[in-house]
C-alpha cells in the first residue's frame, strides 16, 4: 500500500509545545492546497493567521459563493482571516507587468509578488515569523517552477521567509529551517499537477469534500484574456468599472475608440444598466424581449444605428421585420426604426 507519509513527512505532532507556539501568516485561496499547508503548520504547533486576496479579476464576493467558502474554510481551520483588496494598483501593474503574461492575460509572477507583499505587511503587523502558501512545485507552468518561485520571493522582499509546506522538502532551505523553527523531515515533497497525494492528506486531516483543482482568476481564461488585452490596448488607464464590464455580455470592438457590449440574459441586462456611466449609450428593443446593450467611447454616437440593428438581432424580433430600438444617452431618449443586422455585418467586430 502506498505510504503517503513517505512523501510529505512523518510529522511529530508534539515536537512544538504550546508554550513555544509562534505565529505564521498563510495566503488562503480557499483551495485544498492552501488548507493543507495550514493544517501542516498547525500540526507543527504554529498559530496561523490567514490573508485572502481580492482583485478586480479574482473577487471572491463576485456572487459565485467563493467569499462564503473562504470564510467558512477559515472558520473550519480555526484561524483569523484578513481580506486585502488590490484594486487600482493591480490594474496599474497589469498595464506593464514586469515579468510578462501567461497564455491568457495573466501576469502570474507579478500577481503573486503583490499577494505576498500584502501578506508581508500583515506578518509585520502581528509579529509573525514567516509566510506560508499552498503552492506546489511544478503545478502551475508560469509561477510555480523553481526560478519563478525565487523571483516572487525577491520581488516581494521575502527571500528566505516564504515556506511552501507541500513542496518545501524539494526547495532550498528557508530562514525558518536555518533558525530551527521547522524541520525538513516535516515538510512535503509533492511535485507536479497530480492531486492524489493531496487527496490522501485531506482524508487524513478530515477535510471533507475537498475542492477541485483550478484557479479562480478570470485572466487565465483564454476568452476573457482576449477581452482584457483589448481593453488595455485601447484604454490608457482602465478603471474598475471598465473591468466590471469585461465580465458580462458579448463584446464588440467597433473602432479604436468605441466598445459595444450586448447583454446575454436578464441579470446581465441589469448589470449593464448599473454599470453605465455618463456618456455611455444604452440600447434596448422596444417591443420585444431582448438585450440591453451599451456603447462606450469617444465615437459612440456615430455607431448608434449599427448598434441598434445588432441589438435588435439578439432580441426576439422576427428576422424579416424592422423594429424599434430605444436609445438612451444621459438624460435624453430617442427611438430608432431599424432592420435586423445580418451576421456577416457584425461578426468580424466580435471578440
Amino acid at each position: 500500500m502506498y505510504d503517503v507519509k513517505f512523501v510529505y513527512g512523518n510529522l511529530d505532532r508534539n515536537f512544538v509545545t504550546e508554550e513555544k507556539k509562534k505565529k505564521v501568516v498563510a495566503l488562503l485561496s480557499g483551495g485544498l492546497d492552501s488548507q493543507l499547508a495550514i493544517k501542516m503548520m498547525q500540526e507543527q504547533g504554529f498559530e496561523v493567521s490567514a490573508v485572502a486576496i481580492k482583485t478586480p479579476f479574482c473577487d471572491f464576493d463576485c456572487g459565485r459563493g467563493c467569499g462564503f467558502e473562504i470564510r467558512e474554510k477559515a472558520d473550519d481551520l480555526n484561524i483569523n482571516l484578513k481580506t486585502v483588496y488590490l484594486g487600482d494598483e493591480y490594474i496599474e501593474m497589469l498595464k506593464h507587468p514586469k515579468h510578462g503574461i501567461g497564455a491568457g492575460f495573466n501576469p502570474c509572477i507579478d500577481c503573486r509578488a503583490m499577494m505576498f507583499d500584502a501578506a508581508k505587511k500583515h506578518m509585520e503587523e502581528i509579529g509573525a515569523e514567516f509566510i506560508i502558501s499552498g503552492e506546489v512545485l511544478g503545478q502551475r507552468p508560469m509561477s510555480q517552477h523553481g526560478p519563478a518561485l525565487r523571483t516572487i520571493e525577491k520581488e516581494s522582499g521575502l527571500v528566505g521567509k516564504i515556506v511552501r509546506p507541500l513542496s518545501a522538502g524539494l526547495l532550498p532551505e528557508t530562514d525558518p529551517e536555518r533558525n530551527g523553527l521547522i524541520k525538513r523531515e516535516n515538510l512535503g515533497m509533492i511535485r507536479g499537477r497530480t492531486r492524489r497525494i493531496q487527496l490522501q492528506m485531506a482524508k487524513e486531516y478530515g477535510i471533507e469534500n475537498p475542492p477541485n483543482a483550478g484557479g479562480g482568476c478570470l485572466l487565465t481564461e483564454p476568452q476573457f484574456g482576449v477581452k482584457a488585452k483589448d481593453l488595455f490596448e485601447h484604454t490608457e488607464t482602465p478603471t474598475i468599472n471598465d473591468v466590471d464590464l469585461l465580465k458580462i455580455g458579448r463584446h464588440f470592438r467597433l473602432d479604436e475608440e468605441t466598445k459595444f457590449v450586448v447583454g446575454r440574459n436578464k441579470d446581465e441586462n441589469e448589470m449593464i444598466k448599473a454599470i453605465a456611466l455618463p456618456g455611455d449609450i444604452l440600447l434596448e428593443a422596444k417591443d420585444y424581449v431582448g438585450p440591453v446593450s451599451i456603447l462606450r467611447g469617444k465615437n459612440a454616437k456615430i455607431h448608434v444605428k449599427f448598434a441598434s440593428s445588432i441589438t435588435l438581432r439578439y432580441s426576439d424580433a422576427p428576422k424579416d421585420q424592422h423594429g424599434i430600438v430605444t436609445v438612451k444617452n444621459d438624460n435624453s431618449s430617442e427611438e430608432i426604426s431599424t432592420e435586423i443586422a445580418i451576421e456577416q455585418s457584425y461578426i468580424k467586430f466580435r471578440m
